[in-house]
């Protein structure tokens, strides 16, 4: 291209990190709910007891995804990068809106959640989440849309991968209706997930039919800054079916994480090009 880019490094004290990849490369995997990290800080202010507390963990978060983003990215011809957010999003959840338009804020599950997956409560009633939205959600949104952009300055677009898992069984959080919950479920945005996207995740994953798309989750995360403006940046979200990988509710892995890690190297050298 006819220049160095140079990209900023992740401050080694955030609690996410940005893996770099091929220079060249389009492609983002966003791993953001598969750590179980909870800062002492953070803990205090959580009315479960630590018995209910790893329950939680087991339920709501994506356990292995940060493992499967990992394989694929060894396993892909044009290395992808990555990033991985380092804590629970029992903390703040990067990917809800952080005001009124968060429809999940209406199950107590906002960018920062006072409800369980069982709607017990999590936060005492009158919880303020303005210091956990300054401490972790708004560097964590700057960083991602500081990733994105550096994709595109560097290709010209920006490919964002949004790696999630879900149980096999719905829980009580999900606002109804409940639909299909297919091996491998395909998040779309209408503006930022454009047809060929669509085709070649379909074609990785083999040839999901259309009744994968969007249920039982729906959408695609891109950062505020591009979001329904920039085209150039595309984005689809992968919801893998946890018992497809793993042990329920967040045991051991088996042969599908391989499975699916290899249909994610496919998918993310479908779309490098």
């Amino acid at each position: 291209m006819g220049y160095t880019h140079l990209m900023t490094p992740t401050p080694a004290s955030a609690p996410y990190r940005l893996l770099p990849g091929a220079e060249d490369s389009p492609v983002l995997l966003h791993v953001p709910h598969s750590s179980r990290t909870v800062p002492p800080e953070v803990r205090r202010g959580l009315l479960l007891d630590d018995a209910a507390l790893a329950r939680e963990l087991d339920l709501l978060t994506d356990a292995h995804t940060a493992e499967l983003a990992a394989l694929a990215t060894a396993l892909a011809p044009h290395t992808p990068w990555r990033f991985v957010n380092g804590l629970s999003r029992l903390v703040v959840d990067p990917e809800r809106f952080p005001d009124d338009r968060e429809e999940m804020s209406a199950a107590g599950m906002g960018a920062v959640y006072t409800r369980t997956a069982h709607r017990a409560p999590l936060r005492p009633d009158g919880f303020d989440p303005a210091p956990l939205l300054d401490r972790y959600f708004h560097p964590y949104a700057e960083a991602m849309t500081g990733a994105v952009q550096d994709r595109l300055d560097a290709t010209g677009r920006a490919v964002i991968l949004d790696v999630h898992s879900y149980p096999a069984r719905p829980l009580p959080y999900e606002l109804p209706p409940t639909g299909p919950r297919p091996p491998v479920c395909l998040g779309t945005d209408a503006f930022h997930t454009p047809p060929a996207l669509l085709a070649h995740a379909r074609a990785a994953f083999g040839d999901a039919p259309d009744s994968d798309l969007d249920t039982p989750f729906a959408g695609a995360y891109v950062p505020l800054r591009f979001h329904g403006t920039d085209a150039r940046v595309t984005a689809l979200m992968l919801e893998l079916r946890r018992d497809t990988y793993l042990t329920e509710p967040a045991g051991p892995t088996h042969a599908g994480l391989t499975t699916l890690a290899k249909s994610l190297a496919g998918l993310v050298d479908r779309v490098s090009g």
